[in-house]
């Protein structure tokens, strides 16, 4: 009976986050046009504020269960919410206000010395944890260039990392998981290309900072080389993004902080492949990535599995940093 009570309530759960985003992110749509609220870096205006629909649902819905009692979040992953929640809200004055990318990473670096459990991880391992849940969050925004991206990856990577915290017996994390790519999946249905709203920072941040997060809760007690390529493997897409415009910009001589063409769905798109098919074939990568990830994290694979996903994934960034943006 408690089992068939617990699915019936994560049913619901879910169900609410997906229908409530959906709804929310349609709502937002004209006040982010009329506030001019808009990503400009594309070829037309996109509002932004998809991102808040994703922020209040996941935190209402999760906060609401918890305090039902219905699904209990527990203390980390609490405070794991909370801190993504900071994190989301300064990604939105970020959003409205351009404020620069220093002060999102420096931002995102106090929530997240919040929530890493230096206690278990040691003062050393909990720094590296602290600065690279603060990069990665980064290069998550960064997949928010093109229509669907940010979401597939997202979804698939909330599943990946809610696996982990699952066989960790870590089910407030699962659970929060679970709801942020309920409600992802119903963000993605105004985001599918041509995308009629997107995350903004306000989402990307919040959804990455949650991911990056919960992951390092999971893998908290293992060894740090260990942990370090299981992490990677579920992060792998983001991080790719991220070296991959790093390496071209210093190649090409122009400064870091300057946008452009230069991502991995744009040069997927160089290459003929057309807008879902990047994101189809960006969501695929995600998922071989993440399985990796998750297998790791059992000891179904060997610990030379990760580096291995690793090396593919440079091959990739290499492979595509020679065509032409």
């Amino acid at each position: 009976m408690p089992v068939l009570y617990g699915i019936a309530a994560a049913t619901v759960t879910v169900t609410a986050s997906f229908l409530l985003t959906a709804v929310l992110a349609a709502l937002l749509r004209a006040p982010a046009l009329r506030l001019a609220v808009v990503d400009r870096r594309r070829r037309r205006p996109v509002p932004l504020l998809g991102g808040v629909a994703v922020v209040l649902v996941t935190a209402v819905v999760a906060w609401a269960g918890d305090r039902a009692g219905v699904v209990p979040l527990g203390p980390a992953a609490g405070r794991l919410l909370a801190a993504a929640t900071v994190v989301g809200a300064l990604g939105l004055a970020a959003d409205v206000w351009r404020l620069r990318r220093r002060w999102l990473l420096a931002g995102t670096a106090v929530a997240a010395a919040c929530v890493v459990p230096y206690g278990e991880t040691g003062p050393v391992a909990g720094a590296l944890a602290v600065g690279w849940v603060a990069l990665v969050t980064g290069a998550f925004r960064g997949l928010d260039h093109a229509d669907g991206v940010a979401g597939t990856v997202g979804v698939v990577t909330a599943f990946g990392v809610g696996a982990c915290a699952a066989v960790e017996l870590m089910d407030g994390p699962a659970v929060l998981l679970l709801v942020l790519a309920a409600a992802l999946a119903g963000f993605l249905l105004h985001n599918w290309h041509p995308a009629r709203i997107a995350l903004g920072a306000c989402g990307s941040l919040f959804t990455g900072f949650l991911l990056t997060g919960a992951a390092v809760l999971a893998r908290t007690g293992y060894g740090p080389v260990g942990g370090a390529g299981v992490l990677c493997a579920l992060t792998a897409v983001p991080v790719a993004d991220a070296v991959l415009v790093l390496l071209s910009r210093r190649l090409a001589g122009r400064p870091l902080s300057r946008g452009g063409p230069d991502h991995l769905a744009h040069r997927l798109r160089r290459l003929g492949l057309t807008a879902q098919g990047a994101v189809v074939v960006l969501g695929g990568a995600a998922l071989c990535a993440v399985v990796v990830g998750v297998l790791a994290h059992t000891g179904r694979v060997g610990a030379s599995t990760p580096p291995t996903t690793a090396c593919a994934a440079a091959a990739g960034v290499l492979g595509l940093l020679q065509v032409a943006v």
